[in-house]
C-alpha cells in the first residue's frame, strides 16, 4: 500500500474500541479516536473529541479522512425502536462525514454483537434461534438496533463504494474503565469486594447459565479479528461471529476466579440472586478501599456494572457462535477463555484499578 494505513476508531474510549486501538498502534497503525472523552482512549491515539449526534462537528473533523474506520460506538435507549433511530442516525453522521472527506474509506468495520441473534435484552427467551450462531441465520421479526445499523453501513457501502466487515462478539471481556457493560471488570471488583469484606463470593445466576456451556469474547481476539477483516480481501462485505473459539461451564470458570483472588467460593445455592441489589451499598466501601490501596477510581460506578452481569447470568437460552466461517476465510485466532479473566485481573491490578491483594 502506498499510502499510510490511517484508522479512525469511533468509541476508541469504550472497551471494545480501546482493545482495536491499542491493537492497531502496536501494528503501526496511526490511529485517530473518536469520542465523547477521547482522552480516556489508549495512548498514542489522536484524539477527536465528537458528539456523534452533531452531523456538523463529525463531518468537520473528518474533513482529511482515513483509509480505514472501526465503529465500535453505541448510545442505549428507553426502547428498541428508539435506540435503532438513535444510533443507525450517529453511525450514518461518520460515514456520511467519511463520504465528503478528502480521502474515502477503503473499509468499514462495524461492532455489533450476539443479541442479532438473540433480540434486545428485554426478550432473551421470546425467540430460541438454534445453537451454534451461524452468521446467515435470518434476522428476528422484531426491532433491533443493530439491523438498523447494518442497514445503514450497507446503503453507504453501496453509495460510496467501500468494503465493510460485521463482527459479532458475545459477551465482551477486557480492559476499560468507565464502559458500559463490561462483565470482566464487574466481576473483578465483585471478588475484590468479597476478598476485603469477608463477603461470601457467591455466583448470582440462574441454574442454567451454572450449568450450560458458554462462551466469551476477549476484546483482545475481537481487536484482532477487525483489523483482519479490515485488510483481508477474503473478508471484504461478510459478517463474522467472534467468539474466543472455545466453550466453559461457569461451575468450572467460577472457582478459577475464586482462586486467582485467593477466595473460597461459596457453594452455589441453585437460584438466581440480584447482584445489583447485594452491591448497592458497595460505593463508599469502594471510595475507602481506593484510598488504602491506591487505587485511580475511586467511583465504582465507573467500573462495575451491576445490572449487566445480573441480564448475563439471568440467561437461560445457550449462546454459542459457530466461528467456522471466519476460519474459512483465513482468521485463525484463538483465545483460551480462562486467561480472558485472569489475564485481565493481572493488568487491573497493575494499572492499579483493583488491589493487588497480599496472598
Amino acid at each position: 500500500m502506498s499510502l499510510e494505513r490511517t484508522a479512525l476508531v469511533v468509541g476508541s474510549s469504550g472497551i471494545v474500541g480501546g482493545n482495536i486501538a491499542e491493537y492497531l498502534l502496536g501494528e503501526g497503525w496511526s490511529v485517530h479516536g473518536m469520542a465523547r472523552r477521547p482522552e480516556r482512549s489508549p495512548q498514542g491515539v489522536l484524539p477527536i473529541a465528537a458528539d456523534l449526534n452533531d452531523a456538523q462537528t463529525v463531518e468537520a473533523a473528518m474533513q482529511t479522512g482515513f483509509s480505514h474506520i472501526f465503529y465500535a460506538s453505541w448510545t442505549p435507549a428507553d426502547t428498541e425502536e428508539e435506540a435503532g433511530r438513535i444510533n443507525a442516525a450517529q453511525l450514518s453522521n461518520v460515514l456520511n462525514g467519511a463520504s465528503n472527506s478528502k480521502r474515502k474509506p477503503e473499509h468499514v468495520v462495524l461492532i455489533t454483537g450476539v443479541k442479532h441473534y438473540l433480540g434486545p435484552f428485554k426478550d432473551f427467551g421470546r425467540y430460541l434461534p438454534d445453537t451454534p450462531f451461524l452468521e446467515d441465520m435470518p434476522r428476528l421479526p422484531i426491532p433491533n438496533f443493530y439491523y438498523d445499523q447494518e442497514d445503514t453501513l450497507f446503503e453507504a457501502a453501496e453509495r460510496d463504494g467501500f468494503t465493510w466487515s460485521v463482527h459479532r462478539p458475545n459477551t465482551v471481556v477486557g480492559y476499560a474503565v468507565g464502559a458500559l457493560m463490561n462483565q470482566g471488570v464487574t466481576l473483578a471488583c465483585y471478588a475484590s469486594l468479597c476478598r476485603e469484606t469477608g463477603r461470601p463470593f457467591i455466583f448470582t445466576g440462574v441454574p442454567e447459565q451454572w450449568e450450560m456451556l458458554t462462551e466469551v469474547s476477549d476484546a483482545r481476539l475481537v481487536a484482532r479479528q477487525a483489523a483482519w477483516a479490515a485488510t483481508a480481501p477474503s473478508a471484504r462485505n461478510r459478517a463474522y461471529n467472534t467468539g474466543n473459539g472455545d466453550v466453559f461451564r461457569w461451575k468450572r470458570m467460577w472457582p478459577a476466579i475464586a482462586e486467582f483472588f485467593c477466595l473460597e467460593p461459596a457453594p452455589y445455592e441453585g437460584q438466581q440472586q440480584n447482584l445489583e441489589a447485594m452491591m448497592a451499598d458497595c460505593g463508599a466501601i469502594w471510595r475507602d478501599m481506593a484510598a488504602k490501596y491506591g487505587l485511580r477510581e475511586p467511583d465504582l460506578a465507573r467500573l462495575a456494572t451491576w445490572w449487566h452481569a445480573d441480564a448475563d447470568f439471568g440467561r437461560k437460552v445457550e449462546c454459542i457462535s459457530d466461528m467456522s466461517r471466519s476460519r474459512k476465510d483465513g482468521f485463525l485466532d484463538y483465545q483460551c477463555s480462562t486467561d480472558t479473566y485472569l489475564d485481565l485481573f493481572r493488568r487491573l491490578q497493575a494499572e492499579k484499578i483493583i488491589p493487588q491483594f497480599a496472598a
